[in-house]
């Protein structure tokens, strides 16, 4: 284990952080107070009753994330676009701990790949860390690397196909020594139990550990940047790349990261701005100094019983906290990189992994009072927070307002200017991040190329928005019936992901999807009776729940994937380049 001198320091661009987050907080609460006014203009028009308090309590309570997304992606995209015009480099404008691509000092320190699976697919685990081995090893660079698969699957078939592919693995390699896999008998602490335990017993010969997700994929290229960059900088405990989506032949999963992809880099790039070295850690496919994380990273055990004490479920915003109190940096690389993981192929796998981060956030509010953690870090824990509590303020608005049509109206008529005046200042808000990264890659050839051309990248762009927008009312009732679920001890459990498309039957649907169409006709027929001359308004809003059911079957059909990925719909780069690593893992639905 080489000897980096790995102590705390201060930040090289700390006078400028402080001045971008008094300046990100100044922007964030100036917004949030002239939209809240608009609307408090609207309200009051006559008077307040308690339906027009709560829908005021609760509109506020949604404003938050959507502030700060929309100044996330604004600075982003100036960054980009105008710092950039300026000869200003805008990834180490706001990572200065980051070495550049070409950089080749040599590598001196040893590091851990680590996957951590449960009940996953063992060719498919197995064929990622293949393929990074022999990308590692053609950049001569191998013998610095080992791999750890960390299982933690409890049935005996599972336990026995990971232990036989692993060892088939190991049959083959020139360096088997360098290959190791551990099963625990119990998955204490889950996925963050899974990771100490290897800490404890296998972390010591190694300066950096690097964590995978069973889905993950990480390039040569990218992972010796990480190296070179927390050599060279002993202050950085944790380097997070940006993880962008491989190709599916699912049209939900296509859609999904479709959209994450446009948004992402502008989006980072904002938030990465302010937050410097408090930066984010998604639990995966970052690189992380050992040492310090081992020491001082252990995860606290909340008081009170399960699901909102006990173990905690989202344990990677908690380990970026502990790791920027004790001293080290925490930092995102702002820019695509050879960094990919696998998204949910149908709505149900979405929703059963995003309940399971609900409940993991719902704990943090046990955690705001830690001791010793930086103010970005306490902010991060309560966005974090309000990120989900956005979904029951969004019901309660919509709950709220139908209400108001049921109580006596009042002299003055409703003020149509202010209301689409609003309307005009919310949408803009909420799909600023979208747009801003649809503009960023028309106004550069090469990004318009990688997509395929201007026509697939604004089509794909159009198609991701209208689901998108059919999908997000009908995940907002499914996490406000969840959260109230929790204050009465339901809880969702940790296993294996659905990672392969598969056709969702009407009947799966309809189960998981009967209270979003209720409430759909419900919420329409009291509209008719309170308020008729809002149905219109409310259109898109009644279409996405009383279609829940069909648009989940369809998003889900492996036919109507394929027909998409054949037609070149929400195509992303490596769908298109023949070229990408992705096409050579087992299943891959190739370039078209």
């Amino acid at each position: 284990m080489t000897d980096l001198a790995a102590t705390p320091e201060t930040s090289a661009d700390a006078p400028s952080l402080a001045l971008r987050r008094g300046l990100m907080l100044i922007l964030c609460l100036g917004l949030a107070l002239a939209v809240t006014s608009l609307m408090v203009r609207i309200l009051e028009v006559n008077g307040w009753s308690w339906a027009e308090v709560g829908a005021l309590i609760c509109f506020i309570l949604t404003l938050p994330w959507t502030v700060l997304g929309f100044w996330n992606a604004s600075i982003g995209f100036c960054l980009v676009h105008i710092a950039g015009r300026l000869g200003v480099d805008p990834v180490a404008a706001v990572n200065p701990r980051l070495v550049p691509k070409d950089d080749a000092r040599p590598i001196t320190t040893r590091t851990a790949i680590t996957m951590t699976i449960r009940h996953e697919d063992p060719a498919q685990v197995i064929a990622r860390l293949r393929l990074m081995r022999a990308d590692l090893e053609a950049s001569g660079w191998g013998r610095h690397f080992h791999f750890y698969l960390l299982s933690d699957s409890a049935r005996p078939e599972a336990a026995a196909a990971e232990e036989a592919a692993f060892a088939a693995w190991k049959a083959t390699d020139a360096h088997p020594e360098e290959l190791i896999y551990r099963r625990r008998e119990q998955n204490t602490g889950f996925k963050a139990g899974n990771v100490r335990d290897f800490l404890t017993r296998f972390g010591c010969p190694y300066d950096f550990f690097l964590p995978l997700d069973a889905d993950s994929l990480m390039g040569a290229r990218s992972i010796l940047r990480l190296v070179r960059s927390l050599q060279a900088f002993p202050q950085v405990g944790l380097l997070q790349t940006l993880v962008v989506g491989m190709p599916s032949g699912s049209f939900f999963a296509r859609a999904f990261q479709f959209g994450m992809r446009q948004g992402m880099r502008t989006y980072t790039m904002g938030s990465a701005w302010w937050q410097g070295d408090c930066g984010p850690f998604w639990g995966h496919n970052a690189l992380i100094r050992l040492a310090p994380f081992r020491d001082h990273c252990e995860l606290p055990v909340l008081p009170g019983t399960p699901p909102l004490g006990g173990l905690i479920l989202s344990h990677d915003q908690v380990e970026a906290a502990l790791l920027r109190r004790a001293g080290f940096e925490v930092r995102v690389v702002p820019e695509e990189g050879e960094s990919w993981e696998e998204n949910p192929p149908a709505l149900p796998d979405f929703v059963k992994r995003d309940l399971r981060w609900c409940q993991g956030n719902m704990q943090y509010f046990q955690l705001l009072g830690l001791p010793g953690l930086k103010a970005p870090s306490r902010i991060q824990i309560g966005l974090a927070i309000l990120m989900y509590v956005g979904a029951p303020a969004w019901m309660g608005f919509l709950v709220f307002g139908l209400a108001q049509a049921f109580l006596p109206a009042g002299p003055a008529p409703y003020p149509a200017d202010l209301g689409l005046t609003l309307f005009a200042v919310i949408m803009t808000l909420s799909l600023s991040p979208k747009l801003l990264g649809v503009l960023d890659l028309l106004i550069q050839r090469r990004e318009r190329q990688r997509y395929g051309g201007t026509l697939r990248l604004v089509g794909g762009a159009l198609i991701e928005l209208v689901l998108m927008t059919l999908l997000a009312p009908v995940i907002a009732l499914i996490e406000t019936r969840f959260m109230l679920g929790l204050l009465f001890g339901k809880a969702v459990g940790w296993d294996a992901q659905q990672r392969q498309g598969y056709r969702v039957r009407w009947g799966q649907a309809a189960h998981g999807l009967w209270l979003p169409t209720l409430f759909g006709g419900l919420y329409g027929l009291g509209l008719w009776i309170g308020a008729p001359g809002a149905l219109p308004w409310a259109a898109p809003l009644l279409t996405a729940y009383l279609l829940s059911i069909p648009l989940c079957v369809l998003t889900a059909s492996p036919r109507f994937g394929a027909l998409c990925h054949r037609w070149g719909i929400l195509a992303i780069p490596e769908e298109i380049d023949a070229s990408a690593p992705v096409h050579t893992l087992p299943g891959a639905i190739g370039p078209r």
